[in-house]
C-alpha cells in the first residue's frame, strides 16, 4: 500500500483528470530541476549556521541548530520540488512525503555526526539517513523495487556534495583574499560555508530527481496507458 495516494494507479488517474498524461518530466528534466531547486533551498538551509551559528550554538545548542536547519530546508522544500511528482495535488503530497523522510535523514544524520564525529560520523550518518529516506520514497510510491536505486543515487550524489563542499569550504576559509581583495575572516567563513550549501544543494538535488524519476516508474506506464496518444501514435512513446 503506498502513502499519500502516491501509488501508480492513483497518480495516473490525478493526471488523466488534469490533462497531464502526456506531459511528464524526463530523466533530465528531474534531475535538473532537483538540483536547481534544492541548490536554494540548500543556501536557505545553510543560512543559519553560516549567518548566526555562533548565537544559535549559545541558544539552544549544537543540535537544536541542526533542528533549525533542517525546518528551513523542509519549509522551502515545497515550492521549489513538489513537481517531482508527477500530476496535479504533488504541493500537498510532496510535504507530507519529504517532510517525514527529511526528518528521518536529518536524524539519522545528526545522530552519526554528534555520535562519531570527522567523516566517520559524517558518512554513517549519510548512508543510515539516505537508506531510510529511500526505502521510505520507494514505499511512498508503492515501488519497493525501486528502494536499491533510490538510496544509492541518494547516497552517493549526497555525498559526493557534501564532501566536495566540505573541501571547498576548507579552501576558501583559508584564503587571506579573494580575486585582489582582502577578506575578514568572519566574511571568509560565512562565504565558505554558503558555498558548502551550494556543493551539498547540488549532488543531493541531483539524487532527489533521480530516487523520484525512479520511485515513478510504473506511475509513468500507467499514465501512457491512459493516454489518448497511446492509441494513436504509439511510437511517440
Amino acid at each position: 500500500m503506498s502513502w499519500f495516494q502516491l501509488d501508480p494507479q492513483s497518480i495516473a488517474e490525478r493526471a488523466k483528470a488534469g490533462g497531464s498524461t502526456s506531459c511528464m518530466p524526463s530523466l533530465a528534466a528531474s534531475v535538473w530541476r532537483g538540483i536547481l531547486g534544492f541548490t536554494c533551498v540548500s543556501i536557505a538551509g545553510f543560512a543559519p549556521w553560516a549567518l548566526a551559528g555562533r548565537w544559535f550554538h549559545r541558544t539552544v545548542g549544537e543540535a537544536g541548530l541542526y533542528t533549525v536547519c533542517a525546518l528551513v530546508f523542509i519549509g522551502l522544500s515545497g515550492p521549489l520540488l513538489h513537481r517531482l511528482i508527477i500530476g496535479p495535488g504533488s504541493l500537498a503530497r510532496f510535504y507530507k512525503l519529504f517532510s517525514v523522510a527529511f526528518a528521518a535523514y536529518s536524524v539519522a544524520w545528526i545522530i552519526g555526526w554528534m555520535s562519531l564525529r570527522g567523516h566517520t560520523g559524517s558518512l554513517v550518518g549519510l548512508f543510515v539517513g539516505t537508506a531510510v529516506m529511500g526505502w521510505m520514497f520507494a514505499r511512498a510510491f508503492d515501488a519497493p523495487e525501486t528502494a536499491i536505486k533510490a538510496i544509492a543515487a541518494l547516497f552517493v550524489l549526497n555525498g559526493l556534495g557534501y564532501f566536495i563542499g566540505g573541501w571547498v569550504e576548507g579552501g576558501v576559509a583559508g584564503l587571506k583574499d579573494l580575486f585582489g581583495v582582502t577578506l575578514q575572516k568572519s566574511t571568509r567563513m560565512t562565504l565558505a560555508k554558503l558555498l558548502w550549501g551550494i556543493c551539498y544543494g547540488f549532488g543531493f538535488g541531483a539524487g532527489l530527481g533521480l530516487a523520484f524519476h525512479y520511485c515513478q516508474a510504473s506511475a509513468r506506464a500507467c499514465c501512457r496507458e491512459l493516454s489518448p496518444r497511446s492509441d494513436s501514435h504509439p511510437g511517440d512513446w
